[in-house]
C-alpha cells in the first residue's frame, strides 16, 4: 500500500525549518526537487503563520507599516513587503493579502513572535485588531504538472496572478488558493487543518510527490529567493536584496521611508544579492568573497543541485554592485565562485 501523508511520520527524519519541525525527506531528497522542479511536489507549510489584521484603521495603518502599497492593493491580491527600522534596515518580510474585511499577514514561524510585537507597538490611537490565526492548515503544490495533478484531484483553478486568492469548494469545505509569486507554476492551499490534510492526501494519490523541507530549501535556492534569517539579515538595506518587488515608491510614508528614498533617488547600494555558479567544494554561510586577496562580499546560502547531468554547484550571497556583472569569477574560500543570474539554469 502507498504511503500517504496522513500516516505517522515519527520514523521519517525531522529537522527544523524556519521555526518548526519538519520531515526532512520523505524519500530522497534529490528526487524530491526534482518533482518540484519538473514534475509535481506538494509539501505542508508547518512553518508559515498568518495573523489577522481587522479595524475600521487597518489599511491606512499597515499602509504605514511596510514598504508596498496597501491604500490601493485590492480584494483577492497581495503584495510582498519588508518591515524596516528607521534606519532603513529589514526587521521582517512578509506577505500581505487584501481579504475585503480583514486583511491576513503570512510571515515565517521563526519571526513571527517579532513581527506581530513589532506591529503591535505601533498601534497608538488607531482602530486596528491583530490576532495570530490558528486552526488554518496550509500547504503548496510546485510544479510544471500542477494543473494536471489538481485537475485529476477534481479541481480547475482559474488563471491566477502572483499572489491572486480564490476561493472554492471542496468536497463541503471551504478552500483558499494562492498563487505564488515564484517564477515555477506554484500554488497555496489554506483551510482547516482537516480539510487542508484531506486535500493534500487527494493530491498526492492524484500524482503528486510528497516533499520535504531539503527539497523545499533547494527549490527556495535554485529560485534564487532570499530568506530572512539567513539571507536576509537585520543589517541589510532593502534595495541590497534586490527584492524589488517589496517596494513601492509612490505611496507615501512608511517607517524607513526616508533611506529608501534616498538611496533611490541619489544613488545605489554599495552591494547587491548575487547568485554564484560554484568550482571546488562547496562554500558555507559566511564565506568571504574576495577579489585581488580584498574582501568584497559574502556567501549566504549554497547547495548541490541535481540537474540534468548530475549535480551543480551554487550559492547565494552578496557582492559589491560594481563586481557583480554575470560571468565575473572570484576566489570563495578555496573554490571559485562565479556571478550568475537568477533563477539559476542548470
Amino acid at each position: 500500500m502507498t504511503r500517504t501523508v496522513l500516516d505517522d511520520t515519527a520514523s521519517l527524519r525531522h529537522q527544523s525549518y524556519c521555526g518548526a519541525e519538519t520531515v526532512a525527506a520523505y524519500n530522497e531528497a534529490p528526487a524530491e526537487f526534482t518533482a518540484l522542479r519538473k514534475g509535481c511536489g506538494v509539501f505542508n507549510l508547518p512553518w508559515r503563520v498568518t495573523i489577522r489584521v481587522g479595524g475600521r484603521d487597518r489599511t491606512r495603518w499597515l499602509n504605514g507599516m511596510v514598504t508596498n502599497n496597501i491604500r490601493d492593493l485590492a480584494a483577492d491580491r497581495g503584495v510582498y513587503a519588508f518591515l524596516l527600522n528607521p534606519q532603513g534596515h529589514i526587521l521582517g518580510d512578509i506577505y500581505v493579502h487584501n481579504f475585503g474585511e480583514y486583511m491576513l499577514i503570512d510571515t515565517d514561524r521563526s519571526q513571527a513572535e517579532k513581527v506581530l510585537g513589532l506591529l503591535k507597538r505601533y498601534i497608538i490611537m488607531d482602530k486596528v485588531e491583530l490576532a495570530e490565526e490558528n486552526g488554518i492548515g496550509a500547504f503548496a503544490i510546485c510544479g510544471p504538472n500542477s494543473s494536471d495533478v489538481l485537475k485529476a484531484a477534481g479541481i480547475e483553478l482559474p488563471q491566477l496572478d502572483p499572489l491572486q486568492n480564490y476561493s472554492f469548494n471542496w468536497q463541503d469545505s471551504e478552500i483558499i488558493a494562492v498563487r505564488s509569486d515564484l517564477e515555477a507554476e506554484c500554488y497555496e492551499f489554506w483551510s482547516d487543518g482537516d480539510s487542508s490534510s484531506k486535500l493534500l492526501n487527494a493530491l498526492v494519490s492524484a500524482g503528486a510527490t510528497e516533499v520535504g523541507s531539503e527539497a523545499v530549501e533547494l527549490f527556495r535556492i535554485w529560485q534564487g529567493r532570499p530568506l530572512y534569517g539567513k539571507d536576509i539579515r537585520e543589517r541589510d538595506l532593502a534595495q541590497e536584496t534586490e527584492q524589488l518587488r517589496a517596494l513601492n515608491f509612490t505611496k507615501g510614508c512608511y517607517i524607513g521611508q526616508e533611506i529608501v528614498e534616498r538611496i533611490r533617488s541619489r544613488g545605489q547600494v554599495h552591494r547587491t544579492f548575487t547568485g554564484f555558479r560554484i568550482a571546488g567544494p562547496l562554500p558555507t554561510s559566511g564565506t568571504k568573497i574576495q577579489w585581488d586577496g580584498r574582501d568584497m562580499g559574502e556567501i549566504t546560502s549554497s547547495a548541490m543541485l541535481p540537474a540534468n547531468d548530475g549535480e551543480v554547484a551554487v550559492a547565494l550571497g552578496y557582492l559589491r554592485r560594481e563586481l557583480a556583472a554575470p560571468g565575473k569569477t572570484y576566489s570563495a574560500g578555496g573554490s571559485q565562485a562565479t556571478v550568475e543570474q537568477l533563477p539559476f539554469t542548470i
